[in-house]
């Protein structure tokens, strides 16, 4: 069996988090072993964690605060040389040109929409493969 897939998931709103865990779920895909969950709700937790490694996608609200979770991508794909994928949360759709701008490999807007998440999500997993 293999060992499941590491995501890191960071926002500040509690409700947030438990949208995008009951969305995924423990298992996105046939092919994929099981997802497991670290949720952060700060920004330099974000980057200690990451530093740390171990992850095999990051997922940041990009609505959080104090720290957003654009910026945070920014950092950590200027900062980390072997960053995982990162995946942001939006606030609407048109804010897609920010996710560019953070280097993050994809974006969904709020409101969380599973069928949206959990295509952008097993995308970047199955290209991890």
């Amino acid at each position: 069996m293999a060992d499941p897939l590491r995501i890191l998931l960071y926002s500040s709103n509690a409700r947030v988090r438990e949208q995008v865990r009951m969305a995924l779920g423990e298992r996105l895909h046939p092919e994929l072993p099981e997802l497991t969950y670290t949720e952060v709700a700060t920004g330099p937790m974000v980057i200690q964690l990451i530093d740390a490694g171990g992850f095999d996608l990051v997922i940041l609200d990009g609505e959080s605060s104090p720290v957003g979770g654009l910026g945070i991508a920014k950092q950590l794909k200027d900062e980390i040389a072997d960053c995982p994928p990162v995946l942001v949360l939006t606030g609407r759709p048109d804010d897609a040109w920010l996710a560019s701008w953070s280097r993050a490999e994809a974006a969904v807007s709020h409101p969380i929409d599973p069928i949206r998440l959990g295509g952008a999500v097993l995308k970047l997993l199955l290209a991890g493969q």
